[in-house]
């Protein structure tokens, strides 16, 4: 491990929540166009959700064999080379015209804009000393959610203007513009793996899942939590594109800003987690992602309503999010790489499966369905956290 005065500065962190932010958001600029998407390549509104799936998929790919190699590769050439990558995927998308070279161009973009991220995350925890690891990730961490929820505005705005293809041309010259900052700022890591060929080096993480039970609760809480969180933000385009509302992309984006008041309000998570509380955390974040699909079902009456119900699901996911972080890496310090992208292959997992399943029920059953789905989903996440409790 580095020494950590030097990695631990204001600076050094607000650049790995800059990087992890405006990587991310490559990932989900999509979901507030799923409409318009539909439109110009005439896919089914039911069938449209697997342009995120698609995403997701490359994303699952990304955590399984791009991730684990910051454990071998040195992190600095290799986050160089999937900027490079990722500005190339960001311009195939841009440039499709057919539904095949989309969902293609969105694969790569899952793929690459994941790995980056993660590895980023990877990064910031491997130069963290031990007793600062939950703040240095929480600030990471930070940077993503905000990312994320950021780049629903970004994408409703630029789409307005120039149509959705610009988005992805804006995305790609941002990357670029990042390269620099990135290539004089990020410290140079050891390499940890031991010497473990690329075949071990993926074989360990079945290994480091089988034997690591917090990783494997961890995993589990949040594929749910990520489940519940993109079945929201899947499907809340279709019905305010829709009649009575009719809002542009710009509208319907900008509600990501009010998610950000629960990011930040979350953002001390890691702090609480080392200073051990992350199962009192952990149970307040449970119960407000339960607690928000109520006010956000209360939408076709008050807006205000899904105002109050998107701050408290971003800030119950962040907070769950923070603290499954914090305790996976206090184990393993030379297995940063295998131990995130296991954990965030669950995250895949629900965020996947949860934008493809809310569009087909909100075709069936509207709004409401969606919130019930949302809530069953957030109810068993609790319920899972009380049993693994009551085991322990």
């Amino acid at each position: 491990m580095v020494p950590s005065s030097p990695a631990l500065s204001r600076r050094l962190l607000l650049l790995f929540a800059l990087a992890s932010g405006l990587s991310v958001a490559n990932v989900y600029y999509a979901q507030p166009l799923l409409d318009a998407l539909s439109q110009d390549f005439r896919i089914n509104q039911s069938a449209i959700g697997g342009v995120v799936t698609a995403t997701q998929l490359g994303c699952a790919v990304a955590l399984l064999f791009l991730v684990p190699l910051g454990d071998k590769v040195a992190r600095k050439k290799l986050t160089g080379l999937q900027l490079s990558g990722l500005i190339c995927a960001l311009v195939t998308v841009g440039l499709a015209r057919t539904s095949c070279t989309l969902l293609a161009g969105m694969l790569a973009v899952g793929l690459l804009g994941t790995a980056m991220t993660q590895g980023l995350i990877a990064y910031a925890a491997s130069v963290a000393s031990e007793s600062e690891r939950g703040r240095v990730v929480g600030a990471a961490q930070t940077g993503v959610f905000i990312g994320l929820l950021l780049s629903r505005v970004f994408s409703g705005a630029i789409s307005d203007v120039t149509g959705w293809r610009g988005i992805y041309f804006c995305a790609a010259l941002m990357m670029l513009l990042l390269a620099w900052p990135l290539w004089r700022g990020l410290p140079a890591v050891p390499v940890s793996s031991n010497g473990l060929s690329y075949a071990r080096l993926l074989a360990s993480m079945w290994s480091l899942l089988r034997h690591d039970k917090v990783l494997q609760v961890r995993g589990v809480l949040a594929m749910l939590m990520f489940a519940s969180f993109n079945i929201f933000w899947s499907a809340l385009v279709l019905p305010l594109s829709a009649s009575p509302y009719h809002f542009s992309h710009t509208v319907v984006g900008s509600f990501g800003l009010v998610g950000v008041i629960g990011a930040l309000a979350a953002s001390r998570a890691g702090r609480w987690a080392d200073k051990g509380h992350a199962q009192r955390t952990s149970a307040a974040a449970l119960s407000l992602l339960l607690l928000a699909w109520w006010p956000l079902s209360l939408m076709d009456g008050s807006l205000w309503a899904l105002v109050a119900g998107i701050i408290l699901l971003d800030l119950g996911g962040q907070a769950l999010h923070v603290t499954n972080q914090s305790l996976i890496l206090r184990s393993s310090p030379g297995a940063h790489g295998r131990l995130i992208g296991v954990y965030m292959l669950f995250y895949t997992v629900g965020s996947g499966l949860g934008a493809l399943s809310t569009t087909v029920v909100y075709a069936a059953h509207g709004w409401r369905g969606v919130c019930l789905l949302g809530a069953a989903v957030s109810f068993i996440a609790l319920l899972f956290w009380l049993t693994t409790c009551r085991r322990r």
